[in-house]
């Protein structure tokens, strides 16, 4: 049965031409127009991208730091003993520890935390719990800048409480990052997405042929999605 959208969607929609290719600017613009949630909605960026993902060396995975924050407070778990864990707590992590956490995970089904990252030496004990945190991507990787020395602890959880999100792509190619929320200025909104461009600029797999990003959307929570050019989308530039 085909999806039934509500009155205020359908409003919001006829203000959107949607053979049209807007610009950044216009885009970010209409974001606020059309919202009608009564909450703060989240900024989302959609990406579909010219790779195949069935091929390790075509897949996307990395992090990038917005500017200005996702606009909410991240909840961050630490495994890490000794040393290295006093130097977590200091540095703000909500929850931290070892073998006491990763049986909280497993027996108790905690998981109320946002991210997780875990020292080397830790990583042997956390990967029995890998079948709980890795679908829900909480499993550290290395790959997410979430496999961190013990001297890099305080850095780490500066970072991804100062608005360091990690993306990846899906089995079909698209990217969907969230970027903050509307209440945020144009500005902010502009140069938080123009970071997320950049970093996808950077990744672009040596194997991926032809046009790498092929199409760009914005939108926010509950509200109906509006068309980018790709290449204005691309020359977007984050603050100096």
């Amino acid at each position: 049965m085909p999806r039934r959208h509500g009155k205020k969607y359908l409003e919001a929609l006829n203000k959107i031409d949607r053979r049209h290719l807007y610009t950044p600017e216009e885009a970010i613009k209409l974001l606020k127009e059309t919202s009608f949630t009564t909450f703060d909605p989240t900024v989302e960026v959609h990406l579909r991208l010219g790779i195949d993902p069935r091929h390790a060396d075509q897949t996307i995975r990395t992090t990038v730091s917005l500017p200005h924050g996702i606009g909410k407070t991240v909840r961050v778990l630490v495994f890490a003993q000794g040393e290295a864990a006093q130097a977590a707590r200091e540095a703000g992590a909500e929850f931290v520890g070892a073998d006491d956490l990763i049986a909280r995970i497993d027996k108790e089904n905690f998981f109320d935390f946002d991210i997780a990252i875990a020292t080397p030496d830790m990583m042997g004990k956390v990967g029995r719990i890998g079948r709980k945190l890795g679908p829900r991507g909480l499993m550290p990787n290395p790959k997410s800048g979430t496999v961190v020395q013990p001297e890099d602890l305080p850095r780490t959880i500066r970072e991804v409480r100062g608005g360091r999100v990690e993306f990846r792509n899906d089995k079909t190619g698209l990217l969907h990052v969230a970027v903050g929320k509307l209440s945020f200025n144009e500005q902010q909104i502009y140069e938080n997405i123009a970071a997320l461009m950049e970093a996808v600029k950077a990744v672009r797999p040596a194997a991926a042929k032809g046009t790498y990003i092929r199409s760009v959307t914005f939108t926010s929570t509950m509200s109906p999605g509006i068309r980018v050019d790709p290449s204005a989308a691309q020359a977007m530039r984050p603050a100096a």
